[in-house]
């Protein structure tokens, strides 16, 4: 059998011949991987037979790991690709159908993976499935799948307020993580800010389970805080970790791939192109390619396991790049262009991109909302405006199919549906004055706290 670079080998699946890339097979395919190197008569011979798997099943996996991203809809073809990705032992393939969850599917790919031991999908799957409507639940067939989603705690939507250590009130009750209480309709304390920690134009994040402050200032010289700090709700504990190499403060903070992204940001009033990359287990920094062009404060979010960021550019241009981790590179992917086009805040939802941008001239009170389909590159402009009453539509966060936003007079919740958002219910405002920025943590059970107040005793 052919072994160099490019070589070719023959794989007969059922009655259908493919032509696959041995190098591919073997860095992707533990069954290929351990096949072409066990020295059994198989693996000298020219052609792979494959019982166990289906030619749909492994044509898909032949597709995902060239790179290509298939529309995966009927139940038998996600049945299929669960079916290869067991198999064959591919890691890539058991990921995308991580990042292909939806609620259509979500139940039938809990059961699937749970049935041929997929865990890492499995358990995908039953979060998705425990942060979505509790109908999802019901449609599981496997009643392990059930008793594992129930055991799971569901998506908090947490949120920190702009704060910065000023002397003589570092133990300031207000300097809180807050979340809400859905079942109370509250807003109650989650943890205390560390005394040296600033969230004045931090970058926050999570990573992991993890809540993540990097890069505030103090001081009216913008003095940029020495120390990042990790808040564990698991633990109810906060550690420091290193800063970026380059000072900064304004970045977008985005946990992706297992690592924390420092993209952009400002320092002594210039603005910065630098994106540097921290790795936990390593517990340091290391710059990636730079953005296309110095930004601060810019949107990202994450769709389908992929990164993206949303740049402004003249002459009302928002243009939204992606971050590639194989290539190190940012390749772009879409622009925008009409009067008051530049987005503010990005959310993803399966397939789409939400930019969210201010109304009709300059208008603060109102947002437009501009969809991007990131498998037809095409924009729609969600129907009507959306009230925007001291900036709570730049605080979205989506979980399941539900957009959490949130100002000091209501938290708004809104179904994704029908091409736009539906407004589902509201719930209680967050009690304390300035900016916020939100996030989804899994919180343990009991996570209690005091309900938040607009004046807390000190």
């Amino acid at each position: 059998m052919p072994q160099g670079p490019g070589a070719v080998v023959q794989v007969w699946v059922g009655s259908q011949l493919f032509q696959a890339d041995r190098a591919l097979l073997v860095e992707h395919c533990g069954f290929f991987r351990g096949l072409f190197r066990s020295g059994m008569r198989e693996a000298r011979a020219a052609e792979v037979r494959l019982g166990a798997v289906s030619p749909d099943g492994f044509r898909t996996t032949l597709r995902v790991l060239h790179g290509e991203r298939p529309a995966l809809a009927a139940p038998d073809e996600l049945l299929q690709a669960v079916e290869c990705a067991a198999f064959l032992q591919t890691p890539a393939l058991a990921r995308f159908l991580e990042h292909s969850l939806t609620s259509d599917n979500c139940a039938l790919l809990c059961d699937a993976a749970a049935a041929f031991g997929l865990h890492d999908v499995f358990h995908s799957a039953a979060l998705f499935i425990r942060d979505g409507a509790h109908e999802l639940a019901a449609e599981l067939a496997l009643p392990e799948a059930r008793a594992y989603v129930a055991a799971l705690r569901p998506s908090s939507y947490v949120a920190v307020s702009t704060h910065a250590p000023a002397r003589g009130f570092l133990e300031d009750a207000s300097r809180t993580v807050c979340y809400l209480d859905e079942e109370e309709d509250a807003w109650r304390t989650l943890a205390a800010l560390p005394l040296e920690a600033s969230t004045l134009l931090a970058g926050v994040g999570t990573l992991g389970n993890k809540l993540y402050i990097v890069g505030g200032v103090r001081g009216p010289n913008k003095e940029v805080v020495e120390l990042g700090f990790c808040y564990d709700p698991d633990g109810g504990t906060w550690r420091e970790f290193p800063s970026p190499r380059q000072p900064r403060y304004d970045m977008a903070l985005a946990g992706f791939d297992g690592h924390l992204y420092a993209i952009g940001g400002e320092y002594q009033r210039m603005t910065m192109s630098f994106v540097e990359r921290y790795d936990p287990a390593a517990g340091c920094w290391s710059f990636v390619a730079n953005l296309p062009q110095p930004a601060a404060g810019v949107p990202c979010a994450q769709a389908r396991g992929r990164l993206f960021v949303c740049l402004w550019r003249p002459a009302d241009t928002t243009t939204v790049v992606e971050y590639t981790v194989r290539a190190d590179a940012w390749l772009p992917v879409a622009e925008l262009r009409h009067p008051q086009s530049y987005g503010h805040c990005m959310v993803a939802h399966h397939d789409s991109l939400y930019v969210v941008r201010n109304g009709p001239k300059d208008d603060f009170l109102h947002c437009a909302i501009d969809c991007l389909n990131l498998a037809t590159g095409q924009w729609t402009a969600l129907p009507g405006q959306f009230v925007n009453s001291k900036g709570a539509l730049f605080t979205a966060v989506v979980r399941g199919d539900t957009v959490y936003t949130v100002n000091r007079v209501f938290t708004l919740l809104y179904a994704i549906e029908g091409g736009t958002w539906r407004l589902l219910r509201e719930t209680a405002g967050f009690p304390r004055p300035g900016s916020l920025r939100t996030v989804l943590l899994r919180l343990p059970p009991g996570a209690g706290g005091q309900v938040a107040s607009t004046t807390p005793a000190l």
